[in-house]
């Protein structure tokens, strides 16, 4: 039943095999498993026998994996991390959570200690003393892998600091656990990529019940989960009988004492029967047939009843444990029905946490400084921060190492700081993105950047389910901090998937800020504030204000701020003001727009001297839209400006609703330009050019704007 293979990473291991061997559980903690198991039992019922309650809101229960569960948390310190997944009320239960907690977020009421009654049954997020810490993480299959990866690399990195320290017996673990049918999600391969390449100190407890919903495991893999973690070198793998405790709980013993010890990843393959529904919504009798009799043999609650007896405990006592987990249950049944729902006047609390900076602070332009490239200020700005706080750390792809960035907007910053703090990554978008998030929750500070924005779209869901969500759905525990730099737009023959805009799309996904600076000076402090801010944000950087080699974004090449310079994002700044006497006649505009759009308005206002006002957004979430109103308000006619393809995009979102709530103050419809409504800029610079807005488009605009 217990068999383990011994990768490169046990020689190390075995020098410690004294101390980390794998250990039996005691008599009190058979005992204590047999209550909780009992518990979880009694719970599993509860809910199906009160369907009218408790299958308001789909949930999962622990059937048949209790076993497995229960080992894992027994080993947990309160200085570990861990993820468990949607089935896991059983590890719940061993960790301490008690039953009327799980049941609280099973009805969804306002005291879940969880979510506040936002997500779903055994979706846990817990800061708790004396407990580990279970940041929050989403429904999408798989997905927990690699935020609880990153977790793993950020006490190692914490760890190589000297900023976290921890004796050998206590040393910080993460356990994430899964079902084997998550393990052919590419997702995972990444995570398990990045554990072995780095050895993090990081358990994954696949929990292999053969079922994916209604699909067998047959239908869904070509190997289970140890065959399929033989391919990454490195990982420590053992595998289990997991409806059986006993064996459970030494072979958890040994994958804990593997890591504390050699800070390597292991994988542990435990095989369960299934005998729930894979949840409340789907029903086990509409697809398992004769299956359900071929698990219920392995039911681990009547095993573990069977060993006990066989070790001496006597009938009576396992008739009073579960007695008096039934007793628990049902009482804590009765209470979770009676407690208060959530206030819906808190629906929309903790979309964000609190902002960390909200005015503008430091020298802007201090005497003597010299002007500087957006990229040397965005370089400049990162070096700034890596210098001032260690627990910062710089990684994506080609930005470490000699090159420093396809860009070199992080030269020479892997030399001066060292490959841990600043280092390539393999082409994982997913990792790069997702990681952050366990890096927040252990308190390293994550800057990553994708090398395109057209390449972001692998990290999409990593973006929008785990970092996103997390401050909403925890009720306000783990905002998630993370600076995601992303190169954008195109720079004259970029050609497709290297001169894409990607601003929309970025600004549907609710829970994240998006910041896009038009010159040097407002990038180095639109930087700093992203990396103090303590929730998710993507500053998008424009490739071709970069040098200010395009014609016309000579402006965007500044004085550069002094060290510490910090510009409060969601804050709109006038890149250009229009002339006294015009806007008293009446005879101006309002140019709203960002990024390489205010080079192109600031070019093509030469031709109506004094006539335009270029109002710069620096930030679309949180919008400005105070800004755009009084600039609306000031001249009365307005033309909002992107790069974007027009159609559906967020330019033409702003122009709606300044059309809607200005209307009483226009003196002529709302004028929009973009880009063409085509799904990729060509190469050639000629095709190129007659895509993209310029000067010359937006003059043209101008003029008919003003004669309106």
């Amino acid at each position: 039943m217990l068999n383990s293979t011994a990768p490169a990473p046990d020689t190390e291991f075995a020098a410690h095999a004294p101390t980390v061997a794998a250990t039996n559980p005691t008599r009190e903690t058979l005992l204590r498993a047999y209550r909780l198991m009992r518990t979880a039992d009694e719970m599993a019922r509860l809910y199906e026998d009160n369907k009218a309650v408790t299958a308001k809101y789909v949930h999962a229960t622990a059937r048949g994996h209790e076993a497995i569960q229960l080992a894992a948390a027994f080993h947990l310190l309160p200085t570990d991390y861990a993820a468990p997944y949607y089935r896991d009320d059983a590890m719940m239960l061993g960790m301490g959570i008690t039953p009327y907690e799980l049941m609280l977020q099973l009805m969804a009421k306002r005291d879940d200690p969880f979510s506040g009654g936002r997500t779903y049954y055994c979706h846990p997020s817990l800061r708790r003393a004396g407990f580990p810490t279970i940041p929050h993480q989403s429904s999408a299959t798989g997905m927990q892998a690699i935020p609880a990866t990153g977790m793993a690399h950020g006490i190692k990195y914490l760890e190589g600091q000297k900023l976290q320290k921890s004796t050998t017996d206590s040393a910080p673990v993460v356990l994430c656990s899964i079902g084997d049918g998550a393990m052919t999600e590419g997702e995972v391969s990444e995570a398990l990529q990045m554990a072995v390449l780095h050895q993090l100190p990081i358990i994954y407890l696949v929990q292999d019940n053969d079922w994916g919903i209604s699909a067998t495991g047959r239908e869904m893999r070509a190997m289970d989960a140890y065959e399929f973690a033989a391919g990454f070198k490195g990982l420590h793998r053992l595998r289990v009988d997991g409806a059986d405790f006993s064996a459970s709980y030494s072979v958890m013993s040994e994958a804990f004492a593997y890591v504390r010890h050699t800070r390597g990843p292991v994988l542990v393959h435990a095989k369960c029967p299934l005998l729930g529904h894979h949840t409340s919504g789907v029903r086990r009798e509409w697809y398992r047939g004769d299956n359900l009799a071929q698990h219920t043999p392995q039911d681990p609650l009547p095993r573990l009843h069977q060993q006990l007896l066989l070790r001496s405990f006597t009938k009576r006592e396992l008739e009073q444990a579960a007695t008096e987990a039934t007793a628990l249950v049902r009482a804590d049944y009765g209470r979770a029905l009676l407690a208060p729902s959530p206030d819906p006047a808190t629906f929309a609390d903790h979309e964000f946490a609190p902002q960390a900076i909200t005015e503008e602070a430091g020298e802007r332009t201090p005497a003597g400084a010299d002007k500087a490239l957006m990229v040397d200020a965005a370089l400049h700005a990162v070096d700034d921060i890596l210098r001032e706080f260690p627990e910062a750390l710089f990684y994506g792809q080609d930005v470490g190492g000699e090159l420093g960035g396809v860009f070199r907007e992080a030269a020479l910053l892997a030399k001066k700081y060292g490959d841990t703090r600043v280092f390539n990554t393999p082409i994982q978008e997913a990792y790069i993105v997702g990681s952050t998030a366990g890096m927040s929750a252990v308190g390293a500070k994550a800057i990553v950047e994708i090398q395109f924005a057209d390449y972001i779209w692998p990290a999409l869901n990593q973006l929008v389910e785990e970092l996103s969500k997390s401050c909403y759905l925890s009720n306000g525990q783990f905002p998630v901090q993370a600076l995601i730099r992303v190169p954008i737009g195109a720079y004259g023959g970029g050609g497709p998937y290297h001169s894409g805009s990607i601003e929309s799309t970025l600004l549907t996904i609710r829970g994240i800020k998006v910041v896009y600076p038009s010159n040097a000076a407002d990038m180095k402090g639109l930087l700093r504030a992203a990396f103090l801010d303590p929730n998710p944000v993507v500053v998008l950087e424009h490739k071709g204000l970069y040098w200010s080699k395009v014609f016309g974004t000579e402006d965007a090449k500044t004085i550069e701020p002094a060290a510490g310079y910090v510009l409060p994002l969601g804050k709109a700044g006038i890149a250009q003001v229009a002339d006294a006497e015009r806007l008293r006649r009446g005879n101006t505009c309002v140019v709203v727009t960002y990024g390489m759009g205010v080079h192109w308005a600031k070019t093509a206002s030469r031709q109506f001297p004094g006539q335009v006002e270029v109002l710069d957004l620096r930030t679309l979430n949180p919008l400005d839209f105070e800004a755009v109103e009084a600039a609306v308000i000031r001249h009365s006619k307005v033309l909002v400006l992107t790069e974007e393809p027009l159609m559906n995009s967020f330019a033409e979102s702003l122009a709606g609703r300044i059309q809607r709530t200005c209307f009483q103050q226009l003196d002529a419809p709302v004028f929009t330009l973009g880009a063409a409504n085509l799904p990729a800029i060509a190469l050639n610079v000629d095709l190129e050019r007659q895509m993209l807005p310029s000067a010359a488009k937006v003059a043209a605009a101008l003029q008919e704007l003003l004669e309106y």
